[in-house]
């Protein structure tokens, strides 16, 4: 599966985005998706994680309350909805989908990669 992630931006303290991520093929809805974020300097880390009918949904606790997968199965599309940011959310973004239909927080069980989108949160 190839993955294309959209959405990133510069934007103040407080404000919103929302990623997207559109991947390519028909066996979408067999994989469990992740959005992970690397900002400079700093290992890449996990953020969220769905899995394929988005019954199970995790995030990290540094986004919680404040961020939300979901995903589309029909449009072959995840989205991470960012609100009330703030500056040490500034990183680059990237999508993921694992070969299960789990959601998963262990980065090394993603085998399919996107290739990010920068979000900056200015203070």
């Amino acid at each position: 599966v190839q993955l294309q992630a959209s959405g990133g931006g510069l934007v103040q303290a407080g404000g919103s985005l929302r990623l997207s991520c559109a991947a390519s093929g028909r066996t979408f809805s067999r994989y469990g998706m992740g959005w992970f974020r690397q900002a400079p300097g700093k290992e890449r880390e996990f953020v969220a994680t769905i899995s394929w009918s988005a019954g199970r949904i995790m995030y990290a606790d540094s986004v919680k309350g404040r961020f939300t997968i979901s995903r589309d199965n029909a449009k072959n599309t995840v989205y991470l909805q960012m609100n009330s940011l703030k500056p040490e959310d500034t990183a680059v973004y990237y999508c993921a989908a694992n070969p299960t239909v789990w959601a998963t927080q262990a980065i090394q069980q993603y085998d399919y990669w996107g290739q990010g989108t920068l979000v900056t949160v200015s203070s």
